[in-house]
């Protein structure tokens, strides 16, 4: 063969060597060019029920082994949970007056549990609503750290997490007195942001000497922060629109001025609304860029495609009517995500095996 043809091929089969590695190196680096906090999504079509028979579970959380943490409402029970074992109940909550919405209402696990094993507690008690704290291995020393809280057979709020500044918040309801949103001196229809020892925090919080982080709200019952730190709250409103808020310190939402959006600027709008036929929305949770909001009277998990600037795109329905009225959706550290049910709260048709947990992997 001539050496100009041999050249030529030589150059030909470089180049072509040169483009494969490309499309490979291309191929394989693709994954790695997600938005940051972008997580994997859980698999929907893959569920696992964790535990089955209970009633009306409400608060959820993790310890550090990976087991969940399941507070029941009528029976004041918190239980533990793994996949594939039968739940176990580990501590009692002690007065705890359940009517209606209240009971053993929120369950957060502290941020430094494997320092100090402290269990949150959000429940209605004879004459308020309170939030205590106690240890697993003696959860009869249970400690009230923030009490006076109005409570009422509806409208008790109750959701308690933790945020990444390591202050607990509080999502409280009005009571059924919707004046008391809009009284700055009243704990109820607020978030609430407080240390662990339920005393205010030195910085952060908008009122001096209070404990009110935002106000003007009917019944929060979702609490979740993205990647950069923002909170965001589910909230139900009465019969025309349930919202989602973007909840900024000192901020005001509106009840009972206004549901939903409004042109006046003393309050803030949210950033999704449903109707209360398609929402009812209780617990919520981040994964990346979404937030999954479980939905009651719409018997659904929200997907809300959240933009990066405290914004919000168009949600979509999942689960829609499989398994009834979903009360709780968090995220598990193993990045999957978890639901209960609420068919047996006297609002559902339960089956059999109600009321559930269900854990949904996350996709590898």
């Amino acid at each position: 063969m001539p050496k100009l043809e041999v050249e030529i091929m030589r150059r030909k089969l470089a180049l072509f060597s040169t483009l494969i590695l490309s499309v490979g190196t291309i191929a394989v680096a693709q994954p790695t060019q997600a938005l940051p906090g972008a997580l994997r999504s859980p698999d929907l079509s893959n569920p696992e029920v964790v535990a089955t028979g209970l009633t009306v579970p409400w608060g959820l959380g993790f310890l550090p082994d990976g087991s969940a943490l399941v507070a029941e409402r009528n029976s004041a029970r918190v239980l533990r949970l793994r996949p594939g074992s039968a739940p176990a109940v580990v501590a009692t909550i002690s007065g705890v007056a359940p009517a209606g919405e209240a009971g053993l209402l929120g369950l957060a696990v502290s941020p430094t549990y494997a320092q100090d094993g402290f269990v949150y507690v959000y429940f209605t008690a004879a004459s308020d609503n309170r939030i205590a704290r106690l240890r697993l291995d003696a959860p009869q020393d249970q400690r009230v750290i923030l009490s006076g809280i109005a409570k009422a057979s509806i409208h008790d709020g109750g959701r308690i997490a933790f945020g990444p500044d390591g202050m607990l918040y509080a999502g409280v309801g009005d009571a059924s007195n919707t004046a008391s949103a809009q009284n700055q001196q009243s704990l109820n229809g607020k978030i609430l942001r407080m240390r662990p020892d339920g005393g205010v925090p030195t910085s952060g919080n908008p009122f001096p000497g209070s404990l009110v982080y935002s106000m003007g709200h009917r019944n929060v019952q979702g609490l979740a922060w993205d990647g950069q730190g923002r909170l965001y709250a589910s909230e139900f409103g009465q019969n025309t629109w349930d919202e989602v808020n973007q909840i900024v310190a000192g901020g005001n939402y509106g009840w009972p001025t206004v549901e939903g959006s409004t042109g006046d600027t003393r309050f803030r709008n949210p950033i999704v609304v449903w109707t209360t036929a398609e929402a009812s929305p209780s617990g919520a949770t981040i994964d990346g860029s979404t937030l999954y909001v479980a939905a009651l009277r719409g018997q659904r998990l929200w997907s809300v495609p959240l933009n990066g600037n405290g914004g919000a795109g168009t949600p979509t329905a999942l689960l829609q009517g499989q398994y009834g009225r979903l009360r709780t959706a968090e995220r598990a550290p193993d990045g999957s995500l978890w639901i209960t049910t609420s068919n047996r709260d006297g609002r559902g048709s339960p089956v059999a095996a109600d009321d559930r947990v269900i854990r949904f992997p996350a996709t590898s």
